[in-house]
C-alpha cells in the first residue's frame, strides 16, 4: 500500500516575525527552497516507497491563501502524489491539527510538522506499529524525549525530563503503519476533552496506542535543523548549504547570474536573475531571484526575492522580499517587529 504524508502547518510562525508576517513560515526558503518543500522531499527519500497523497493542514485562508495552496499542490504533483488541503482555523494543538485531516487518516502514513529540516538515511521499520523519529541531543532536559525498554521499543514519552530518561529527542516526525489507529485514539482525546497545556496533543493519542500494546520504535536522523526563529534559521541555511555543496545534487548558483567585479565565497545559493556589482558574497549566503546587491559585503545571511541592497556590510542578516536597503542613508522606513543591530 502506498504511503501518505500528513503535514500540519497552520501556525503563524510568530517567533520568526517579521519574516512570517506575509509569508507562512514553512514557505520561507532555505538554500533556495521553501522549508516544507525540503522537508517533504527528504521524507520521500527516507521512506523509499511511493507516496500517493500529501495532506497539508493550513490555517486561515486569509493568510494561507491561493498562492500557498498552488505552491503545495505543485510540490505534491512533482513528487507523483495528489495534494489534499485541510484547514485548522483555531490553534487547538498538534492532535487537533492532525484530526483536521481525518478524511486522509488511513493506511501507512508519515506525519511531519513543518518547522524542521532533517538529514537522514535509515531503513523504516515497517514491522513496527509506529516509528518516532529522534535525534541524539546534548541537553535532553530541554526536549521531549523517548524512554526505551530492553528491546529498544518506546514505552513512554517524557516532556523536558528533570531526571535523565534518554538523550533521544522527539523531532516531530512520525510513521504509522496504520494511521487510522492514531485517528481512533485522537478521536477519544477530542471526545473526552483530554487537554495538556491548553491543547489537544498528538502525544495523548500515542499514549493511547501504547496502552493497547502497539509497538513503537525509533528512527534516528543524522541532522535535525530548526527554523523557529531568525538566528537558528540563518544557522540552518548555512548548514544546509554545506550539505548541498557536498552532495552536488542541486545547482546552487543560477546560470543567469550577472556578475560585475564581484566574488562569491562558497557555499552559496543564488537564484535566477540576480545582479552582483562590486560585491563580496559568502560564505553561507542564500539570495533569492531578481535581487540586486551593489557595493556590499554579505556573509552568513538569507535574502529572499526582489530586494535591492546597496552599501551594506551584512553578517547574520535575514532580509525579506521586495526590500530596498541602502546603508548610506539614514532616512529609513522599517515595519513592525523589525530588528536593526
Amino acid at each position: 500500500m502506498n504511503m501518505k504524508i500528513i503535514v500540519p502547518m497552520a501556525g503563524r510562525g510568530s517567533r520568526l516575525r517579521p519574516h512570517s508576517l506575509t509569508v507562512p513560515k514553512p514557505l520561507i526558503p532555505i538554500a533556495g527552497q521553501p522549508i516544507v518543500h525540503r522537508l517533504v522531499k527528504d521524507i520521500v527519500k527516507v521512506v523509499k516507497q511511493p507516496v500517493d497523497e500529501i495532506a497539508f493542514v493550513l490555517g486561515d485562508p486569509a493568510f494561507f491563501g491561493d498562492e500557498v495552496v498552488a505552491s503545495l499542490e505543485e510540490l505534491a504533483i512533482n513528487l507523483g502524489a495528489k495534494a489534499s488541503i485541510y484547514r485548522q482555523l483555531e490553534p487547538l494543538g498538534t492532535g487537533h491539527a492532525i484530526m483536521c485531516a481525518k478524511e486522509s487518516l488511513s493506511g501507512p502514513a508519515v506525519i511531519a510538522y513543518a518547522d524542521t529540516l532533517i538529514r537522514a538515511d535509515f531503513d523504516l521499520d515497517h514491522e513496527a506499529d509506529s516509528v518516532i523519529w529522534v535525534k541524539q541531543v546534548d541537553k535532553p532536559e530541554a526536549f521531549g524525549v523517548v524512554k526505551l525498554n530492553d528491546n529498544n521499543e518506546i514505552i513512554e514519552l517524557v516532556e523536558k525530563p528533570q531526571k535523565y530518561v534518554s538523550d533521544l529527542a522527539v523531532i516531530g516526525i512520525y510513521y504509522f503503519k496504520d494511521v487510522g489507529v492514531l485517528k481512533e485514539e485522537l478521536q477519544h482525546v477530542l471526545d473526552n476533552n483530554i487537554i495538556n497545556g491548553g491543547e489537544y496533543q498528538i502525544n495523548d493519542g500515542i499514549k493511547g496506542m501504547m496502552a493497547k500494546g502497539k509497538v513503537f520504535k525509533t528512527g534516528q536522523v543524522d541532522e535535525w535543523m530548526d527554523c523557529g526563529n531568525k538566528p537558528v534559521t540563518i544557522e540552518t541555511n548555512s548548514r544546509m548549504l554545506g550539505f548541498l555543496k557536498n552532495d552536488g545534487t542541486e545547482q546552487l548558483i543560477a546560470s543567469s547570474l550577472k556578475l560585475h567585479n564581484s566574488k562569491i565565497i562558497e557555499p552559496c545559493f543564488i537564484g535566477e536573475n540576480v545582479t552582483l556589482k562590486n560585491a563580496s558574497i559568502g560564505p553561507n549566503v542564500s539570495i533569492g531571484e531578481n535581487c540586486v546587491i551593489e557595493d556590499s559585503t554579505v556573509k552568513n545571511s538569507l535574502i529572499q526575492t526582489r530586494s535591492t541592497i546597496k552599501n551594506a556590510n551584512l553578517d547574520n542578516a535575514m532580509i525579506g522580499n521586495y526590500v530596498t536597503y541602502d546603508g548610506n542613508f539614514t532616512k529609513i522606513s522599517i515595519g513592525d517587529y523589525s530588528i536593526l543591530e
